[in-house]
């Protein structure tokens, strides 16, 4: 599950989605329905950006991971949403029953934290400028 945050007029809400991640275009596929307050607040708003965790449910401290991110977000169109689909199909096999309004989340800092390296090892990856 991801947790996504989006913050208008510096009125912060966060939302979960269910996601894949499409490594060849460094993306994140969401789902979401254009009428949801995250998605009205994220196409009125002025920026683009959005940012978001992703983390492993566990209670054993030793295995906590997850990632924290932040990047610009689209609606995904044309050949972009055809391979999309294609791949949250793959992963949520039930989504080919609804209507699919895909959105893509490119991170453009991703910070990962991995407690099997260390408690409370991070490391940060920042897109290339």
């Amino acid at each position: 599950m991801l947790s996504l945050g989006i913050s208008k007029d510096n009125i912060p809400w966060c939302c979960s989605c269910f996601y894949c991640y499409l490594p060849d275009q460094n993306l994140f596929v969401i789902t979401s329905d254009p009428d949801t307050r995250h998605i009205q607040d994220f196409l009125t708003g002025d920026e683009g950006l959005v940012a978001g965790t992703i983390a492993l449910e566990t209670k054993v401290t030793g295995k906590i991971r997850g990632i924290q991110f932040a990047g610009p977000m689209h609606k995904l169109t044309g050949v972009e949403l055809k391979i999309a689909k294609k791949e949250y199909v793959k992963v949520f096999p039930i989504a080919r029953l609804a209507k699919l309004y895909l959105w893509g989340i490119e991170p453009t800092i991703l910070k990962l934290t991995d407690n099997r390296l260390g408690f409370g090892k991070k490391l940060v990856w920042r897109a290339p400028e």
